[in-house]
This record gives structure tokens, sequence and C-alpha cells, in this order.
């Protein structure tokens, strides 16, 4: 793509995949993450549910910059054939609803055991995975996420080095590397030439809290700064789980004219509120703002 465009979860705001379209379409957004819609997960979605999704999609006028896919949310021990047969699945939805990309996973690791004891199993699996993605000339974006095997920055360097190309790429989540303990600047120096996909996201060293973006460990300005300036283009994408946000009452003029934590709508909002102020201070993101 040729512009730097904004998305985000949209199921954060709320279940309701009506909701969610009226308060994108009022912030003027042109493109969400579509992972849930009716309580409904994007990979359970019947032909009808994708029908009636892809209708309400083109009568808001409105795109799918990801499918938010669970592919490779399973242990790595768990049988892989009907996962495998989940993906297929979940990329003939991605191609019915002209989404460019699909995110996923490597897979949870048995807790505490050693990594590398997995790694020939999981590149194994992931490269069945990519090979199913050709076949649907489809590009699947790997989430450094929790618990999984691509958790850390030399791990996720690690599956690009085996299979980076028009069908496999990166996502880059500043929270995720923050709670695991992975510092974000030296995560992105070494990633930086395969990130398609940014999730934007931050949170806090120790507690791993999810805070709004900026206000976190996750060094977002600079990051997006460098990655902007440097003449990158895609997607930046929300993800705000700040519904329970503890030091949401310090951000506030008046906190307690609210209850105890922020409706989806709102922390949708004061997400892209603080996505836009980092943004505004970086030239090459006008084509965002």
């Amino acid at each position: 793509m040729d512009t730097v465009l904004l998305s985000g979860f949209s199921d954060e705001i709320a279940p309701e995949f009506d909701t969610q379209l009226a308060a994108v379409t009022e912030w003027g957004l042109t493109h969400i993450e579509l992972r849930a819609a009716d309580g409904v997960n994007v990979s359970d979605f019947s032909p009808a549910k994708v029908k009636e999704i892809k209708q309400k999609l083109e009568d808001a006028g409105v795109a799918v910059s990801s499918i938010g896919s669970p592919i490779g949310k399973i242990s790595v021990t768990d049988d892989f054939a009907p996962h495998l047969e989940k993906l297929k699945r979940t990329l003939e939805i991605q191609k019915e609803l002209c989404a460019p990309y699909l995110r996923m996973f490597s897979f949870y690791l048995p807790q505490g055991q050693n990594p590398a004891l997995y790694r020939e199993e999981v590149l194994d699996r992931m490269g069945q995975m990519v090979e199913t993605a050709r076949s649907w000339d489809s590009v699947l974006l790997h989430e450094n996420e929790k618990g999984i095997y691509g958790d850390n920055a030399p791990r996720c360097k690690e599956l690009m080095d085996q299979f980076y190309g028009p069908y496999f790429q990166a996502v880059f989540d500043f929270a995720n590397f923050v709670q695991v303990g992975q510092a974000t600047l030296p995560a992105y120096q070494l990633l930086k030439p395969y990130i398609a996909y940014v999730h934007v996201k931050d949170a806090q060293w120790g507690s791993g809290t999810v805070v709004p973006p900026g206000q976190g460990d996750g060094d977002l300005p600079a990051i997006l700064g460098d990655l902007l300036q440097t003449g990158w283009k895609g997607f930046l994408s929300l993800e705000p789980h700040l519904t329970d946000f503890a030091g949401l009452a310090a951000l506030e003029h008046d906190p307690q004219k609210r209850g105890s934590a922020l409706d989806g709508k709102s922390a949708w909002k004061l997400a892209l509120d603080s996505l836009k102020e980092i943004l505004s201070a970086i030239p090459q993101a006008k084509e965002a703002l």
C-alpha cells in the first residue's frame, strides 16, 4: 500500500457489529481489524454470517485491514490437523471479505519448558501454514504474543529468517513485548525489515498494565517516528485493552464523573486520541490523521 492508515480491533468498542461500525464511521475511520462480530469469532463465521458482515461493511463504507484470527493460538502439543483446516476456512473468509492480511500466532508452549525443545515442531507447523497461505495467495501476519514461541524478538526473527516473504510477514505489538520483558527499541531494530503491520498498544514495565498509547514503556513515539520517517506504509491498528485501565483517573480532569472503568467506546476513543497526539508530531504521518 502507498499510505499510512488507521484501523483497530472494533470488537473492543462493543460486541454488536452495528455499534462497532457506527463508532468507527463517527470517528472517520475507513478500516477495522475484524476479530469478532455479534459475539462470534471471525474464524467461526458461517457462510450466512460472512455474507451479512460483508454487506454491512459495504453499506458503511468500511473495509477490513486484517482478519484478527486466533490461528496458532493452540498448544504446540495439540492435534494440528483440525487447526490447519480451521486456517483454510479462515483464509476463505479473508478472501470473501477482501482483507489483505490474516493475523496469526506461533503456538503456546508448555509452561516452564525450554522453547528450543519445540523449535522443530513449531517450524514444521508454521511451514505448513505458510504453504497453505501461498495456495490462497494470502499474507499471514505473525504477531508477537505472550506465551507463544515467537514471544520475544530473537525468536520472531528466527521465524522471519525461515519464512519471510510474500505470504508471511510481521505484526509489531509494543505492549506484548513489554509484557514479556522484551525492550521494544532493540526488538524494533531487529524486526524492522519484516514489519508489515503495527498493533498500537502500550504497557508498563513490571505490572504489564496496558495504558493509552504513549503513556507506557513501549517507546511508541520513537519507534513510530522512525518507522514513518523511513517511508514505511501500512496500517496502524489500535488494540486499546483499556476498559479496566486502573491509572485512567490521572488522565482525567474530573474522574468522579465516570464509573470505575471505561466503556468500550470511551476506551477506544481515548486510545485513538492518544495515537493521534503521537502522530501529530511526525510530519510523515499526515495521511493517517
